[in-house]
């Protein structure tokens, strides 16, 4: 079964195809928002099985373990991070659906483009101190505080990569937004 997901969601009306460097970018956003989708996928699945384990090995088998709480964690926050992206193409986040049906079509649009732009704001704020945490983890080596220890750049760059993908997509759709607005669509 193939997904072919677009830049701007099936639930946004004013979805336009856009051609040009600009169509191929919105491509390649769409194409790693899937593969991103996927593997998140198996994150989320992979930790619903190592916490099964670790509730077996503890309570059925007595055996203690140490690892699979922030192993968990760890591919928890990547799936969520990740999925950032796609979630935004899609635009399920959460939203306030009820201004929609208040404006006309041609108002909604420039809504949405405001949105984007002030969630763009925020966005690359929390990016840009993201990629300062990863830089801090690795030329500190820091690691958490657990007996297992691991590297806290694992996180942290699972963090900086996935806004840094959902800093792309709202940007992409900003820019479609507006060239579709100079276009009067």
């Amino acid at each position: 079964m193939s997904h072919d997901f677009e830049l701007v969601g099936s639930k946004t009306p004013s979805a336009q195809p856009v051609g040009g460097v600009l169509g191929i970018m919105v491509k390649l956003q769409a194409k790693i928002n899937g593969t991103v989708l996927f593997v998140s996928m198996l994150a989320l699945l992979a930790a619903c099985l190592v916490l099964t384990q670790s509730v077996v090995m503890r309570y059925f088998l007595k055996v203690p373990t140490d690892w699979q709480d922030e192993v968990s964690v760890f591919l928890l926050i990547g799936a969520v991070y990740m999925c950032g992206a796609f979630v935004q193409a899609e635009r399920g986040h959460i939203g306030i659906s009820a201004l929609e049906g208040l404006f006309s079509p041609a108002a909604n649009r420039v809504r949405l483009l405001l949105c984007d732009i002030a969630s763009l704001s925020f966005c690359t704020f929390f990016t840009y101190k993201t990629w300062s945490m990863l830089h801090e983890a690795v030329v500190e080596g820091q690691t958490s505080s657990s007996s297992w220890g691991p590297p806290l750049w694992i996180p942290y760059g699972l963090m900086a990569t996935g806004m840094t993908l959902l800093c792309v997509q709202i940007l992409l759709q900003i820019l479609v937004s507006l060239k579709n607005m100079g276009a009067g669509k």
